[in-house]
């Protein structure tokens, strides 16, 4: 258990916590929220004793291990793979080390003999003699092949390094799991054995992440760090989120058919209660989801974003041919072969593939960039926009422009009024206007790419990974807007809730073909046939 009592923590004039007062109960999962800036990755670190609040005391139960996610990807580069997992026990890892170092001393006295007698039987109650293989179930568990596990950290990727640190924090299942954004950089199977460990997780965890899916499937409670306070509702995100809605909306009606609003909230508790049996909830934590109580959640001071592409015109019978498409890298190397799809009517398609190799496709169909071979062909009434993954260039050149003036570039209605409506539905209001766009964050930045998409009135949207550097607000609002947007898309994003709610038929790209499939990702991921389609691909030798 953790107890965190008159908690209050400010910087200068700004005030993050004041007067908290919350217990975190074993057997639990607490999935932290927040809007950007609320204090989500500070509360976990004032949790984990990294640093120190102005008033207040965290007390941890005696004997409970706790283990943390580092966030330096740096930390051990001199280390092997391996002992870096076993690190996540600290104490068990000292005792190994220390045995070592005695049993390698030619010089050894018999006081040293007898200590090395005393580490071996402490080792042993620890679980020190499963150690290596319960470290290399996790590596291999999280995709890091064998091969890779006696090598030093500098020897890895970058994802590569994001699994071994998040095997570090898993092992030895420690008392208290604090994870500060696990599913950053993570693909979609790792992510999914991360959700049904957690599941299944006997212990506390606490969790901060933008992942709505991955809040949905792990989490029995939502921490809510809002109003400067922190407070502990059951149930996972979606059941906050819809619950947070419907709260608002009887306040702001608290006069007009009260019974008629309560009703319909009891109802949604009930529905709730009835789907969240069937999530993947490990059976102990069930229990948890049944004391779902809509009287207690609070309407969010949070704010959402605008987002609506409204078509100005409707396609007619041919959308986008793609024929025979290929492209190398500058080194040469192929990136997609002889990629051919023809778009429909209301398909929605998620393109999955090496980020290199969507980017380049995004950047293809966008006419950014040329393909070494193939053609595309839209049809005459398609009107597209491109959100892109990496947006500086469109920044760049306007460093000294206000946000009024750069949105103005884009539009057609010049109209200062006009733009500042625009802007406004992007949270941007009053001031913050006249922000230069060399001082916007990257959040704000995808904000005012989605401003500049909506303003082309399009009926044919290229998304590259729009979720990045967006808040769980921003995301949920995007979230809704390509659900119900009527014409046709092409997404790729990390965002596995996104892509399973929108998305109706997936295109995975690789050096030797492509995947084509009318099916939704949840589907997608588990199918056997796709399965072995990838195998054959990636055994498969491109020409």
């Amino acid at each position: 258990m953790i107890t965190v009592s008159d908690l209050a923590l400010q910087y200068g004039k700004r005030v993050l916590f004041k007067d908290v007062d919350v217990k975190f109960t074993q057997g639990n999962c607490y999935g932290v929220i927040g809007a950007n800036g609320a204090g989500k990755s500070t509360f976990l670190k004032i949790l984990s004793g990294e640093i120190d609040a102005n008033r207040g005391q965290v007390a941890i139960e005696p004997g409970n291990r706790m283990a943390v996610l580092k966030q330096d990807h740096f930390a051990y580069e001199n280390e092997q793979v391996l002992n870096v997992v076993i690190m996540g026990h600290q104490e068990m890892y000292q005792i190994m080390e220390e045995k070592n170092a005695i049993y390698m001393n030619p010089d050894a006295s018999e006081e040293d003999g007898m200590r090395a007698a005393e580490l071996e039987n402490k080792f042993g109650e620890m679980g020190g003699w499963n150690a290596e293989s319960d470290a290399a179930e996790l590596l291999s568990n999280m995709g890091i092949k064998e091969d890779l596990h006696y090598l030093n950290m500098s020897e890895l990727t970058g994802a590569e390094k994001v699994k071994v640190l998040l095997a570090q924090a898993l092992f030895g299942e420690p008392d208290l799991l604090l994870l500060d954004e696990p599913t950053n950089d993570l693909d979609a199977k790792t992510i999914t054995w991360l959700a049904d460990f957690l599941a299944d997780f006997k212990n506390m965890v606490i969790v901060v992440s933008h992942d709505r899916y991955f809040l949905d499937m792990v989490c029995t409670h939502v921490v809510d760090i809002d109003f400067q306070q922190v407070n502990i509702y059951t149930g996972n995100y979606t059941f906050w989120y819809e619950s947070s809605k419907l709260k608002a909306a009887q306040v702001a009606n608290k006069n007009k058919k009260m019974e008629q609003k309560r009703a319909e909230m009891m109802e949604f508790i009930q529905r709730f209660s009835a789907n969240a049996s069937k999530s993947r909830q490990a059976t102990s934590r069930k229990k948890a989801l049944e004391k779902l109580n809509l009287e207690e959640i609070k309407p969010s001071s949070r704010k959402y974003p605008y987002i609506h592409f409204q078509p100005e015109r409707q396609p007619g019978d041919q959308i986008l041919k793609v024929e025979k498409l290929s492209k190398r890298d500058e080194n040469g190397d192929i990136l997609f072969n002889n990629i051919s799809f023809t778009i429909n009517h209301g398909e929605k398609i998620a393109l999955l593939g090496d980020s290199t190799a969507t980017t380049a496709l995004y950047e293809i169909l966008a006419g950014e960039l040329e393909p070494d071979s193939g053609t595309i062909e839209y049809g005459q009434t398609i009107t597209s926009t491109y959100v892109p993954n990496e947006n500086q260039r469109y920044f760049a050149g306007a460093a000294d422009q206000d946000l009024i003036n750069w949105l103005r570039d884009y539009s057609e209605n010049k109209d200062e009024q006009f733009i500042r409506g625009f802007l406004g539905r992007m949270l941007f209001s009053g001031e913050e206007v006249y922000k230069q766009s060399s001082v916007l964050s990257g959040g704000e930045k995808v904000r005012c790419m989605m401003a500049k998409a909506m303003l082309a009135h399009p009926n044919f949207v290229l998304l590259d990974e729009p979720t990045n550097h967006l808040d769980l607000e921003s995301i949920t609002a995007l979230n809704e807007a390509l659900r119900d947007f009527t014409g046709n898309l092409i997404m790729t994003s990390h965002d596995h809730q996104l892509t399973q709610t929108v998305a109706n038929r997936i295109i995975e790209i690789t050096p030797n073909g492509m995947i084509d499939s009318l099916m939704e990702f949840n589907d997608y991921l588990k199918a056997e046939n796709i399965q072995a389609q990838r195998a054959e691909l990636q055994g498969a030798v491109a020409v």
